[in-house]
């Protein structure tokens, strides 16, 4: 697996990222043709927080994890350890016969231990919305006014479905649809 370290108002030392290589060959067990696989971890440093961001793209799906943290090795641990769990988490659903056929080469599903009580997870509500033109701003404010963490609407200018959420920062951020 090719590791890409990056960091921003910091510079990345060779401990560093040796340290990010070191951790991630756990992670690299799981994956089929690693080779083939670009990781990227993004060090970002505010005041005395530590920020890591892991983003490996597989062919089918995304695994990510970020974490923030006062120690930066701490925060590499416990971002390392966010991929795996989810990676176990998920290993039901991986063998499901919908998204077996995807990802029989891009995860090795024996390598997976089996996460212990593992609970299934059920669709428990469903709800029809009406989805409305509005723009970025008031798609915000409904969201504010509903005190929701997402709000759904339909772009005014492109009339394409869009979503708005709020960022753990206290920003917001917007995904548009193709």
């Amino acid at each position: 697996m090719e590791i890409i370290v990056r960091g921003k108002n910091i510079k990345v030392t060779d401990a560093i990222e040796n340290y990010i290589k070191e951790k991630l060959k756990r992670i690299e067990k799981y994956i089929g043709n690693s080779e083939t696989v670009k990781a990227t971890s993004v060090i970002n440093v505010k005041g005395h927080n530590q920020k890591v961001e892991i983003t490996i793209p597989l062919k089918s799906f995304i695994i990510r994890a970020e974490e923030t943290q006062d120690d930066l090795y701490a925060a590499i641990d416990i971002a390392i350890d966010k991929l795996e769990r989810q990676i176990r988490k998920n290993k039901a659903k991986l063998q499901s016969k919908k998204v077996k056929d995807l990802v029989s080469k891009e995860i090795i599903i024996d390598e997976i231990e089996d996460v212990e009580n593992n609970i299934e997870e059920k669709i428990v509500k469903r709800k029809t919305i009406e989805v409305k033109p509005m723009s970025e701003e008031e798609a915000i404010l409904q969201m504010e006014l509903l005190g929701h963490q997402f709000y759904i609407f339909k772009d005014s200018e492109t009339l394409k479905p869009t979503v708005v959420y709020k960022r753990k920062e206290g920003n917001y951020g917007v995904i548009e649809t193709e």
